[in-house]
């Protein structure tokens, strides 16, 4: 077997110990360097392999040691050690009888790791020591800005912009985490993390998706939402079909919600007539209402016609405002 020099990667975001059989097999099989003592170094050692800690000149010191024993590791650092593989490529090309290079992942990044990076982010950011503002925000504070980065993750995916939706919606991670970690001070009894808020997430997830999780009969998409309504029904206890709506919402939407829900229990409610009300705004909002309803029963959504309207009618107001600069004296 030709000589070899491994440069073992791992992920900064597992446990230590936590190789591939790959990878266990080749640190027993000749002598192990690394540039720092870390977590990986006492693991590898606990398993019955020698570490070497090597303060500089990684290079020659590899070189050394697979002259000597024919394979030698490296244990690359949370980056990777870029430099120390350009170094090394660069070296065994000049001179490619001294041994391969070899590439080799002990273990690698699952799906979501970088969000536990965005958890230690904020923690260091909202921790004392860290970035003043936010440490002095508070749930309500932050409220507007909820909402704003929503708004501007919509208009991402009323704009077709995935790069754009992707952005606005690291935004809105951002007010969740910051959300989370806040919490964490909170009076006793009172706090919880982005764990409790994970935690419930996937419970929820896994709970009213029983055709995917409990090996129920999957149905019709119709069948599948009227399953997840009854689930939802038995998990909060409310007096009201109509609790649970985001009162916050646009008047528009709101409006629109409150009689689909109305309607999804077969509650005959009227709406007031615009002729029987006492004065303009009463009468202007049973108008407005009344008009909701149409839109509902011609399957339109009223809040996205009227802002499509708007937009279009501000791009008419853009361009008179440059017909109106290119021609100053008309």
């Amino acid at each position: 077997m030709s000589a070899r020099i491994v440069l073992l990667v791992t992920s900064p975001r597992l446990p230590a110990g936590l190789l591939t059989a790959a990878a266990w097999d080749v640190v027993r099989s000749g002598p192990v360097l690394a540039g720092v003592e870390s977590p990986l170094t006492a693991a590898v050692r606990s398993a019955g392999a020698e570490v070497t800690v090597v303060e500089g000149g990684a290079t020659q010191a590899l070189l050394d040691a697979v002259a000597a024993h024919g394979t030698a590791v490296w244990l690359a650092g949370p980056a990777g050690d870029e430099a120390l593989a350009r170094e090394l490529g660069l070296r065994l090309a000049r001179e490619p009888g001294l041994a391969e290079l070899e590439l080799m992942y002990g273990s690698w990044d699952p799906p979501g790791a970088r969000l536990l990076d965005a958890v230690e982010v904020m923690d260091r950011l909202a921790s004392p020591g860290g970035d003043p503002w936010k440490r002095a925000q508070t749930h309500r504070s932050l409220a507007g800005f909820l909402l704003e980065e929503c708004y501007e993750a919509y208009d991402a995916i009323s704009a077709d912009d995935t790069d754009a939706l992707r952005e606005e919606l690291g935004d809105v991670l951002l007010q969740v985490l910051l959300h989370a970690r806040l919490a964490e001070d909170l009076p006793e009894g009172e706090r919880w993390n982005v764990d409790d808020v994970a935690g419930g997430l996937v419970d929820k997830m896994v709970r009213r998706n029983p055709h995917v999780f409990s090996g129920a009969e999957t149905g019709s998409l119709e069948e599948i939402e009227a399953n997840w309504e009854r689930i939802k029904r038995a998990e909060k206890a409310r007096e009201s079909v109509l609790d649970g709506i985001a009162l916050s919402q646009p008047a528009l939407a709101l409006a629109a919600k409150i009689l689909d829900r109305a309607a999804r229990v077969g509650l005959a409610v009227p709406p007031p007539l615009a002729d029987t009300q006492v004065g303009p705004e009463a009468r202007l909002g049973a108008s407005l209402l009344a008009t909701v309803a149409a839109a509902r029963e011609a399957g339109i959504d009223p809040e996205a016609a009227l802002r499509r309207t708007t937009l279009a009618y501000a791009d008419a107001v853009r361009t008179a405002e440059r017909a109106a600069r290119s021609n100053p004296s008309s």
